[in-house]
């Protein structure tokens, strides 16, 4: 896929079928709207094209008002890749962009610029400036260039309306296997390792900090977890939160490889969440609170190790 910030290299675009929106998670909505994007691009033997934005708009608009993002543009670029899309532009958001109505966006930014062939979006698209423009005038639009228009139905799963927003909620109170569901994937993070007060190391379980998380952090407690290290996948327990039990009330986000020895230190780590095991607990001493954390690696251990074996089995085996 090639992946661009602006209009760099217009081969890879022009002519294509585009679909333009956050994509903020590439949940199930989205990858469903992918799917039919990359269906009819190769129907017409022409490039499937993910036009998206940043920083989001609500950041120009509204400062201060935008939601925390569950995914990076890396993140995002590597899960719309993995759909077959051709070409993803990253648009610089400006005010320029902002103050175009929702003529001259359609106008200047389908019709010139990427020279469309075709589009797919959902229901809920909105243009231009003060979102003035929805689906309605975007039927009206292509109608009159001439533009095939594909409308892809949201979707529901288990009784709930797929959204950024509800994922972003389920990921917020700690409920990270049910956004996965939702995301059709794993929740990740990634941050930097930086030092901490090795209290894990004295405990017997050394964990690694990280900071620089850019994208939503679950609820406190102790999940299992997958840790990306580079190609490597591995088992790993993390504590969201504050340590009690030695009177530390910071939040920090703490990761345990499990099974894992070597310096951390500066380098990226990923962590994808698959349970969370329990609430953050404040225990009367060192020996109590080291019996549980052994529990809670076993438990750890087991779930993320069979996580990490479904990610491996190839499609359609079972």
């Amino acid at each position: 896929m090639q992946l661009q910030h602006g209009f760099q290299n217009p081969d890879s675009y022009r002519h294509g079928f585009v679909s333009i929106g956050n994509f903020d998670g590439v949940h199930c909505g989205h990858r469903g709207m992918i799917s039919a994007l990359v269906d009819k691009a190769r129907g017409g033997g022409v490039p499937s094209v993910v036009f998206t934005f940043d920083p989001h708009p609500i950041t120009l608009l509204r400062p201060g008002s935008t939601p925390p993002p569950l995914s990076t543009v890396q993140r995002k670029a590597q899960l719309i890749e993995e759909l077959g899309v051709d070409c993803m532009i990253v648009y610089p958001t400006d005010q320029e962009l902002l103050d175009l109505t929702p003529r001259e966006f359609f106008e200047r930014i389908i019709l010139q610029e990427i020279a469309a062939s075709g589009m797919v979006e959902g229901p809920n698209f909105f243009f231009g400036r003060d979102r003035a423009g929805d689906i309605h005038k975007l039927h009206e639009f292509c109608d009159e260039a001439g533009l095939d228009l594909k409308i892809v139905q949201p979707v529901g799963l288990g009784g709930r309306m797929v959204s950024s927003t509800a994922i972003r909620g389920l990921i917020a109170t700690g409920h990270v296997s049910k956004a996965a569901e939702l995301l059709g994937h794993r929740y990740r993070i990634q941050g930097t390792v930086s030092r901490g007060a090795m209290r894990g190391a004295q405990l017997g379980f050394p964990t690694a900090n990280l900071e620089a998380i850019p994208t939503v952090i679950p609820c406190d407690g102790v999940y299992a977890a997958i840790g990306i290290l580079g190609d490597q996948r591995l088992p790993a327990a993390v504590n969201v939160g504050p340590n009690p039990t030695f009177g530390e009330m910071q939040r920090k986000l703490e990761v345990h490889l499990i099974d894992f020895s070597g310096d951390l230190y500066g380098q990226s780590l990923g962590v994808e969440f698959v349970e969370r095991l329990r609430a953050t607990t404040s225990f009367a001493g060192i020996d109590p609170l080291k019996e549980q954390l052994a529990l809670d690696i076993a438990q750890a251990r087991t779930l993320a190790t069979a996580a990490i074996q479904e990610s491996a089995r190839p499609s359609g085996e079972v």
